[in-house]
């Protein structure tokens, strides 16, 4: 009977523990979700002092920073974590999209092509490395960057838009106005506004 007790104990205790364990880990994933990136930073914060090189937690904390916009801070999480985990293309995008916003296009584009590399890399690895070569005045290869971010997505308004734009500036106004037409069906703001102002 002692026995029969000691075997029921031991697996409940376990997923006792698991669960807990579980619901602590993804308290700040709760936060996160819930727009609370404040709360969401303390827990992964909370976190990190158990697990001080765990990647997923550093990309998850710089997430939250990034949202509260402390890019400095986002940035530090982000670039340990890619110290732990140099192929994780989470982590790569998201310094790339810090580094367009602060207008590092160089290292944008760094950042944004080592992602696009690692197979499975989704559509915003090219697209952030279209985004980074239109900024750099490189049109040809941002126009190629567009269109491989359509070819892994082809729902991709943004890419369509961000596309269209760069054409206009090209002067080539009828392909620009199928890309406008196309991000306009996939909903994409502004789309609209520019097929209107170019496409009629």
């Amino acid at each position: 009977m002692k026995l029969l007790i000691k075997a029921l104990f031991v697996p409940v205790l376990a997923g006792t523990l698991w669960s807990c364990s579980e619901s602590k880990q993804s308290s700040g994933d709760q936060y996160f979700e819930q727009e609370k990136y404040e709360l969401a930073a303390e827990n992964y914060t909370e976190d990190l002092k158990f697990k001080p090189t765990d990647s997923k937690l550093l990309y998850s904390r710089g997430r939250a920073f990034q949202e509260l916009g402390n890019f400095d801070d986002a940035k530090s999480d982000f670039e340990s974590a890619l110290t732990q985990d140099p192929n994780n293309f989470q982590v790569l995008l998201s310094l790339a999209t810090i580094q367009l916003e602060e207008k590092n296009y160089a290292s944008a584009l760094l950042y944004a092509t080592k992602a696009e590399e690692i197979p499975g890399a989704p559509a915003m690895a090219s697209f952030l490395k279209g985004r980074a070569l239109h900024q750099l005045g490189l049109a040809e290869e941002a126009l190629k960057a567009y269109g491989n971010a359509i070819q892994i997505d082809k729902e991709f308004g943004q890419a369509y838009f961000n596309r269209g734009v760069l054409k206009v500036a090209l002067e080539r106004n009828k392909q620009a106005c199928e890309d406008f037409k196309l991000a306009t069906v996939l909903e994409y703001p502004e789309a609209k506004e520019l097929f209107n102002k170019y496409c009629k």
